[in-house]
């Protein structure tokens, strides 16, 4: 059963969105998450409170590792924890990176899926990296990922910088094509290092002059 007291804050503080973190610790001893009947139940509740106020409810849980298998993590409780959920984000340590976290959508009911994105950690506090080229196995399986494609895109604008002041933006795409680097990574690498694009003919050039380093 939903703690009425939950409802009642929603309705006090007018609440747009409520965090359950984690979903094991407001559970308690008395509900046995990995029954599926207890776990539909709960979640059926949760979800009608969800729409009845139109108030986001975000259940946050943490990965067991699975039994025998030192690489292998899921999710703890009943799979009508992810069922119900609209969307499911995947947080875990970027392998080979102490201080770098993945954020990876592995469902979403409501739109297409979200590029997976990364954060850093460090003692100047939390700091956005944007764009990530990881996968939801690799987060799982503590795998290292492959090249990170915002750090190869800001590579080739650098390398580009060397040689040239300004080139045709047509040109760029091309060559990061050539390297397996998405337009909107390579638009993403753009903005973070400071590069502004003119027109010039009727053609855009990105101004390499005064990329930062």
């Amino acid at each position: 059963m939903v703690d009425e007291r939950l409802e009642k804050a929603i309705v006090k503080t007018k609440a747009r969105m409520l965090i359950l973190d984690p979903i094991q610790a407001y559970l308690g001893g008395g509900m046995d998450m990995n029954r599926a009947n207890e776990a539909r139940d709960m979640t059926k509740k949760l979800g009608a409170l969800a729409e009845k106020y139109q108030c986001a409810i975000i259940l946050i849980g943490h990965m067991n590792k699975a039994a025998g298998n030192k690489a292998a993590y899921r999710g703890m409780g009943s799979i009508d924890f992810f069922a119900v959920a609209r969307s499911v984000l995947l947080v875990g340590r970027v392998e080979g990176e102490p201080n770098i976290r993945a954020v990876v959508q592995i469902k979403n009911n409501l739109a297409a899926f979200g590029h997976p994105k990364a954060f850093a950690l460090s003692e100047d506090g939390f700091q956005w990296l944007g764009d990530y080229e990881i996968t939801a196995d690799e987060v799982l399986g503590g795998i290292a990922p492959k090249a990170n494609k915002m750090e190869q895109a800001k590579r080739l604008l650098r390398e580009l910088a060397l040689t040239s002041d300004a080139i045709q933006s047509n040109e760029i795409f091309d060559m990061a094509d050539e390297q397996g680097i998405s337009k909107r990574t390579l638009e993403n690498a753009k903005r973070e290092l400071g590069i502004r694009a003119r027109k010039i003919n009727n053609s855009w050039y990105w101004e390499l002059d005064k990329v930062k380093p």
